[in-house]
This record gives structure tokens, C-alpha cells and sequence, in this order.
């Protein structure tokens, strides 16, 4: 399956109504990208058990640090 979702300015997108459904996605979930060896992206569901480790690459995540990001953060 493909979609094309356009980029805001500020890097935001909306995921595609297909996509969310083969996620089993919708508002409050969680989504983890990752990036492929070739350069490729991939996301997928995050599942209960991966915010162990969302909370151990959170360092990593240096753009997401105003007060805002760091309030919704906590509410998790």
C-alpha cells in the first residue's frame, strides 16, 4: 500500500485515512519511525511495551524540548 501525505512548514503531515486504518491507529496513539539502513523510513504502531524504550531514546529527541513537549510528555 502507498500514500502521498504533503509536509507542512512546521513538518507536520496527516496520515493517510488507509494507513491509519492498516495501523490500527487513531487520535492518542503513538507512532515510532524508523529509519532503514538504504535510507528508507518505516512506521509502526507503538505497542505498550515500547515506551520502555521511547523513554530510553528520549535523549536522542533534542527538537522536542520546549515546556509544551515536555508537559504533554509527562501526562503519559
Amino acid at each position: 500500500m502507498t500514500a502521498v501525505a504533503k509536509i507542512t512548514a512546521k513538518g507536520q503531515t496527516t496520515i493517510p485515512a488507509e494507513i491509519r486504518a492498516a495501523l490500527h491507529v487513531s487520535p492518542g496513539d503513538l507512532i515510532a519511525w524508523e529509519i532503514e539502513p538504504d535510507g528508507s523510513a518505516r512506521v509502526r504502531r507503538v505497542q505498550p511495551l515500547d515506551i520502555e524504550y521511547l523513554k530510553a531514546v528520549e535523549g536522542t529527541l533534542s527538537e522536542w524540548t520546549s515546556p509544551a513537549d515536555e508537559e504533554a510528555y509527562r501526562d503519559l
